[in-house]
């Protein structure tokens, strides 16, 4: 009786190490595609209130620009040369919306009343 103990302690600790060891590798993986943020990212006024969001970067570079809604429904896309995002078709609510400005991108909320 006493040696059945001692088996299944020893299955147990082996299950115990070969599964904590497996789940560890895992989380080591190499991430095969890292973006940066975008340096300098000011996005306001939030809340919008006048149907129009400026988006400024230290470089200021052509942005695209897509905007989701809470449900992560796209609700609009657009390319910005300038700063200013017409945002007056939108309902009001709560957004997100998601900056790409060559090999950087940054996502943030979006307050729209």
């Amino acid at each position: 009786m006493a040696k059945n103990y001692f088996y299944i302690t020893f299955l147990l600790a082996f299950f115990f190490t070969v599964t904590n060891a497996s789940a560890q590798d895992s989380k080591q993986l190499p991430k095969t595609q890292e973006m940066t943020s975008i340096e300098g990212l000011s996005l306001y006024p939030n809340p919008v209130t006048n149907g129009k969001v400026y988006i400024s970067t230290k470089n200021d570079l052509e942005k695209e620009i897509i905007v989701f809604d809470i449900l992560g429904k796209k609700v609009l896309q657009a390319h910005l040369a300038s700063r200013e995002l017409n945002v007056s078709e939108l309902p009001p609510g709560v957004y997100i919306i998601k900056i790409n400005e060559q090999n950087a991108s940054a996502t943030r909320k979006l307050i729209i009343r």
